[in-house]
């Protein structure tokens, strides 16, 4: 398994060893042993899949408090580009935001800590995106940061998103409450 750190402390691109042959392929997708050896040693307690269409933005989510989320995130079918946020108040890359492609074809895997708002645009048809999570889904710890907020400028690549109701509701980065600090 490769491991690559990226510019903002904490989050890391994962690539696990993966094994073809003529009939396929396969790989570990979690291994509680490797993944706790390069610092992911949070338990999950939940797994998510989702199925979008292409041009799809989901975000940018996260949850305060006890039920604060670290994130495991990969794609089984299609592809994404995925988002995470740095909303650790005092951190060097606060407001910055990391994106990448996910997808069934480079089986890439983004480890996203606690502290970090995250999104993803769908890239490709009837894309099915995957994440382990460190919490419990908590409708009252939720908060969603506007997808298209001008302070953090993210390029989705895309020009005409389909974004659902409650996404098109999240507020400004500007007005994040403290909930995060380093």
């Amino acid at each position: 398994m490769k491991v690559e750190k990226t510019f903002i402390d904490g989050l890391l691109l994962i690539n696990p060893d993966v094994f073809k042959d003529p009939r396929g392929y396969f790989f570990e997708s979690f291994s509680k042993n490797k993944y706790n050896e390069i610092g992911i040693d949070l338990e999950f307690v939940q797994d998510n899949v989702s199925k979008s269409s292409k041009n799809t933005i989901r975000g940018l989510h996260y949850q305060v408090g006890e039920f604060a989320q670290g994130k495991l995130c990969s794609v089984l079918q299609g592809s994404v580009i995925d988002v995470a946020v740095d909303i650790r108040f005092g951190s060097p890359t606060f407001g910055k935001y990391f994106s990448i492609e996910l997808s069934d074809k480079n089986k890439n895997q983004i480890w996203i800590p606690p502290g970090f708002a995250h999104g993803f645009v769908v890239t490709s048809d009837n894309t099915i995106f995957t994440y382990k999570c460190t919490s419990l889904y908590n409708k009252e710890s939720e908060r969603t940061i506007l997808y298209n907020d001008a302070d953090l400028n993210i390029d989705w690549q895309i020009d005409n998103p389909i974004v659902s109701e409650k996404d098109l509701k999240g507020i400004p980065f500007k007005n994040i409450e403290k909930d995060f600090s380093i």
